[in-house]
């Protein structure tokens, strides 16, 4: 078993390379089986969730080729099978794009009910929808996904709330469908963005991508011979904007896309921290216990869900009591029992905590709950007096890459140990 050793407490200080984002990488890479041919992704962050990925897709049948740890080559001409591995796609929550990608491909899927963070109910009706919508049968049946199609055919999708996933899996699915497809209250975050430039790149017709409303028009192929690079992680580069606030250190962030943080960049000017910005690269520095505020979770361009944790750290301790409203999951607050063991003082009461700031937290042995809430512990054994055993790291290492080689790049005493 492995953990994180964090030894504090340090200021952060100096440059990081933000690495591609995970949410768009891992729509990206089911995409490629719409394609008859060979394609490059470059940009790719080194994390166990794209392992995984390209490990299903080779046992459909696509040929991949590492160039390095960031890119790679893939041939998706000779897809053999319409059934995925039940143990790997159960793995992780974006294993239910192969649904959107394979009906678009071969009308036909069969997929394990995706895993992932545990954050509550996560259903998948808005997907399921879209396909039936689409002229899709879709049939759940012992924890497996089984759709298929004769035809898909081009329609209007609304979606009742706003979701990601079901965005970008019914995208995949009307981009080779007969007709245009309509999406309305569709979700606007920048990876949905990333996955149908990716798609038009390779001669889909999608437009109004990042707007509530999407349009696709269906085309007869995907062409591949094109090489993409995956855009800079939001969260990522979040996570260390938050970090440099809570150790009252000065960090900047190179390969990150600075419009796509306004509202964090908001968020760190409201609790006194500064923020400069470059266009391609941000500063973020504090020099000063943080000011309360008020925060509630929305999806883009609101307050990302996906920095909440980090965001509470910060708020633990500021000076006055804090409130964070989390309107997206309904258990994103297990972290806070961790935190309350280094010292914290949060209440968590259904869907709000409250955050009474302290001057200080110290090292404990904690647990990470989910991929985010790994990385807020992260950030609170580095500002913590003494030692931080970081427990269940293989959720943090589905969405950071190297997290502790970036850490440590920055002056933290992080190091990564076997039990």
């Amino acid at each position: 078993m492995e953990k994180l050793v964090v030894t504090g407490p340090t200021r952060l200080e100096g440059e990081v390379t933000i690495s591609g984002a995970k949410n768009a990488a891992v729509a990206i890479l089911p995409a490629t089986l719409l394609i008859d041919g060979v394609c490059t992704i470059e940009n790719l962050p080194n994390i166990s969730d794209i392992k995984i990925s390209c490990e299903i897709l080779e046992k459909l049948g696509a040929k991949i080729t590492w160039k390095d740890t960031n890119t790679i080559t893939i041939d998706t001409t000779n897809i053999f099978t319409t059934k995925a591995p039940l143990d790997l796609t159960s793995k992780f929550r974006a294993s239910y794009y192969l649904i959107g990608a394979m009906l678009g491909r071969k009308g036909e899927i069969e997929v394990g009910m995706p895993g992932g963070c545990k954050l509550g109910a996560r259903p998948i009706d808005q997907h399921i929808k879209g396909f039936e919508l689409l002229g899709a049968n879709v049939n759940l049946e012992k924890g497996t996904i089984y759709a298929k199609a004769d035809k898909l055919t081009g329609c209007s999708v609304y979606m009742d709330i706003v979701s990601v996933g079901a965005t970008i899996n019914v995208m995949l699915a009307a981009v080779l469908a007969e007709g245009t497809t309509i999406i309305e209250n569709a979700a606007k975050e920048p990876h949905i963005v990333d996955v149908a430039n990716f798609l038009n790149t390779m001669g889909a017709n999608i437009r109004g991508a990042g707007t509530d409303v999407i349009k696709i028009k269906g085309v007869e192929k995907l062409h591949g011979d094109c090489t993409y690079s995956v855009v800079p992680d939001q969260i990522e580069a979040g996570t260390f904007m938050l970090a440099a606030l809570a150790t009252k250190g000065d960090i900047t962030l190179k390969n990150c896309i600075t419009e796509h943080l306004d509202s964090i960049i908001a968020k760190i000017r409201e609790v006194g921290g500064n923020v400069e910005d470059y266009g391609d690269s941000i500063r973020v520095w504090c020099d000063k216990r943080p000011n309360k505020a008020s925060i509630k979770t929305l999806p883009y361009p609101g307050f990302p869900t996906d920095l909440q944790p980090q965001m509470g750290v910060v708020l633990s301790l500021a000076n006055g009591t804090s409130i964070i409203n989390e309107s997206i999951w309904e258990s994103r607050f297990q972290y806070t029992e961790e935190l309350n063991k280094m010292g914290a003082k949060i209440t968590a009461q259904g869907k709000t905590a409250f955050f009474e700031g302290v001057e200080k937290l110290y090292g404990a042995p904690v647990y990470s709950s989910d991929l985010r809430a790994g990385a807020a512990l992260v950030i609170a054994g580095t500002v913590a007096e003494g030692e931080t055993d970081i427990y269940n790291i293989e959720h943090i290492d589905r969405g950071y890459e190297n997290i502790e080689g970036k850490f440590r790049s920055l002056g933290a005493n992080i190091k990564r140990v076997t039990e």
